[in-house]
């Protein structure tokens, strides 16, 4: 029996032991977290007091702390540093998690608790987040099925069970196809093209295997030097069938076939938002988003379209016929875009990638990116030694204010390797949090999976790369510079996941200007700063192709909320079929029919974004108009970097989106700034 001393996850400490949590501590340490929650919630429930926001909320925010603090280690190392055992515990563990969350948001005594401080003479007087917290619970409720009769309700349960197991193991067989596939190359002619900081990635990929030469994988460094410069077009075409049939029945003998659960989960999903009142899925997940309808969506999608169609044509027309002339490909294939694109942006505006890697080392960049955080909001980062991490690679840093007081702080972990889900993400570690006696300070996970650095370089980033760093700083910032005491209202939580992505896409801005760039930007060997020359190709080059990037943003937006919005149990999800229309609405080049994009489509199927992948183009639109007031005003303008702080940052989920848009902007949010940083016509 696992006593409480030996289980790190049972400990309380500030940050995770992660060099001694076990797949063994999972599970045993959840049962007892569980069966002291159960207990919290009986003690609170027989209590003859009156009901009061402290002895409700506060019980219930201290009681799913302390499973959130638990949790949260053992979620982030089945992303980070996934192992079969670890899997195997975490399944368990999610699976008992799941249901007592479910029962848990049912228990109608729980809720008329509730509710009688929702309705009780002191909750005008509570602060505005405290009335927040306490109105998203009842919504919550509402959303778990708290009015189920049976059989609904214990079916609702069951439902929610299966879909985050089906969720886990989608994933799951993203992370196993992507590490299945590999193809080793000994001839240097084989690599011909791809220059050398993308031999370098696809060298150490062969010395970790114990092999000569290169290896080419499905991890995104090796895909992205593969299909934006190797010059074997067999060689990208095989990359590209790889990549893009993973997890599917198109692969690997269907041994990672993630077809039958899209399927499940689809109908898992439809069926659960019937049993609490919604005509979709789609339609139930704008319960808790900015979006009011699902018309609204479709036709916010469908306008864009209109803008960006007609550009991403054009941009597909000039790759096509320089294709043919310069690289003599006269039938542009799918698995030439990348290549032909890059070739073309050279030929245009005399750029590639690789001229502007060498300013992008990261070390350098992750400076850069504290300076700007420090001259726009005030905030201090400094490097923490010694603190127990899951891998060698992976930092700690501490938050501080201008006092030099630490108020938050962030574990990165930003190389790919085997064992780790690809993508970048921030998660939370511990949510800000008053309690009796202290104040639980904010401190959030930042992952992401850049080329790591060789023998003889560091690792030297695309501007692609940084772009993605300061997005998901964006993220860690909204999570650790709010100002809420309530962990269900504090940083990230509680904010509408259309919204989600304001402060993330509003500190991309930042590496586009002049001023971030002179922070972020030096050579790796020189230390020189980007030249004026590179600078001005660069701003040239910012809109090259966005009509194929918009399109393919808007493909995606609208096969996943249509999948979501127009499920029809008689007829299945009709995945293929589905994605085939919407591809030829929106889309001016069609994939193969082999292709399998949904079966790696985590961030629907896995990761939250099921009917809301259209937040990012939403969000989009309310972080390009927040940006413009600090071009307006400076960008380094701290008056404005204040007042963004004071209005979106600090105030997490403690009010609607809207209202912190406009406090911060003075008006309501308008998409011309969006569409002029697209060169679209308004």
């Amino acid at each position: 029996m696992e006593t409480r001393m030996s289980n790190p996850l049972l400990e309380n400490t500030v940050l995770p032991r992660f060099s001694a949590i076990r797949p063994e501590h999972v599970e045993p340490a959840i049962d007892t977290i569980l069966a002291d929650y159960q207990a919290g919630i009986d003690a609170l429930l027989a209590a003859k007091t009156p009901r009061s926001f402290g002895n409700v909320i506060g019980v219930c925010e201290d009681l799913d702390d302390r499973l959130s603090r638990a949790w949260a280690p053992v979620g982030h190392l089945h992303g980070v540093a996934d192992s079969e055992a670890l899997r195997e515990a975490y399944a368990k563990a999610q699976e008992k998690i799941v249901a007592f969350s479910s029962a848990l948001g049912q228990n109608r005594e729980l809720y008329a608790a509730v509710k009688a401080v929702h309705e009780g003479a002191a909750f005008a007087a509570l602060p505005a987040a405290a009335r927040t917290l306490v109105e998203h619970e009842l919504r919550d409720f509402v959303l778990a099925g708290v009015a189920l009769e049976e059989p609904a309700r214990s079916r609702y349960r069951e439902i929610s069970s299966e879909l985050a197991r089906l969720s886990t193991e989608f994933e799951e067989a993203v992370l196993d196809a992507t590490d299945a596939w590999s193809e080793h190359i000994t001839d240097a002619a084989g690599i011909a093209g791809i220059p050398e900081s993308g031999r370098a990635v696809l060298r150490a990929y062969a010395e970790e295997k114990g092999l000569e030469g290169w290896l080419v994988t499905l991890k995104q460094p090796s895909v992205q030097a593969v299909l934006s410069y190797a010059d074997d077009r067999a060689l990208r075409a095989r990359v590209y069938r790889a990549y893009g049939t993973r997890a599917s029945e198109n692969a690997d003998g269907g041994k990672f076939d993630n077809t039958a659960r899209i399927e499940r989960i689809l109908a898992l999903r439809h069926e659960s938002a019937l049993l609490v009142g919604f005509a979709s899925t789609a339609e139930e997940s704008l319960a808790t988003k900015m979006a009011t309808s699902p018309e609204q969506v479709i036709a916010f999608l469908r306008d864009f379209v209109a803008k960006a169609r007609p550009m991403a044509e054009a941009d597909l027309a000039e790759l096509r016929a320089f294709a043919a002339e310069h690289l003599q490909i006269a039938d542009l294939q799918p698995w030439d875009v990348g290549y032909a694109s890059e070739k073309l942006r050279e030929r245009k505006y005399a750029l590639n990638e690789e001229e502007l890697k060498p300013y992008f080392p990261l070390p350098a960049v992750m400076d850069g990116l504290f300076a700007v955080i420090e001259r726009v909001l005030g905030v201090g980062v400094r490097l923490r030694q010694g603190v127990d991490v899951w891998h060698e690679d992976a930092r700690y840093y501490d938050l501080l204010d201008a006092d030099g007081v630490v108020f938050a702080g962030f574990y990165v972990d930003l190389y790919a390797r085997t064992g780790k889900r690809g993508g970048a993400w921030m998660d939370v570690c511990t949510s800000r949090l008053r309690k009796k006696d202290s104040l639980q300070l904010p401190i959030a996970f930042l992952t992401c999976n850049f080329a790591p650095p060789t023998a003889n370089t560091p690792s030297l980033l695309t501007h692609d790369d940084v772009i993605t760093l300061f997005h998901e700083f964006g993220h860690g910032l909204h999570h650790m510079l709010t100002e809420v005491d309530f962990a269900g209202v504090s940083g990230i939580s509680g904010v509408e996941w259309d919204a989600v992505e304001l402060p993330s896409q509003f500190m991309e801005n930042f590496a586009w200007k002049r001023e971030g760039l002179d922070l972020i930007a030096r050579h790796w060997q020189s230390g020189e700063r980007l030249p004026d020359a590179l600078f001005e190709r660069m701003q040239a080059a910012r809109n090259f192709q966005s009509g194929l990037f918009l399109v393919r943003q808007l493909e995606f937006g609208l096969f996943d909320f249509r999948l979501h919005h127009e499920f029809d149990p008689q007829l299945g999800a009709r995945t293929l079929q589905l994605l085939d229309e919407v591809r030829r609405e929106v889309a001016v080049l069609q994939p193969p029919e082999w292709h399998r994009f949904p079966h790696a489509f985590t961030h629907i199927f896995a990761g939250g974004y099921g009917a809301g992948y259209y937040s990012y183009l939403w969000a989009e639109v309310l972080s390009a108009d927040a940006f413009e007031r600090f071009e307006q005003e400076g960008v380094f303008n701290r008056e404005v970097g204040a007042a963004w702080r004071k209005a979106v940052l600090a105030v997490g989920g403690s009010r609607p989106a809207l209202e912190s848009f406009v406090a911060f902007r003075g008006r309501e949010p308008s998409p011309d700034a969006l569409l002029r940083s697209y060169g679209v016509a308004a």
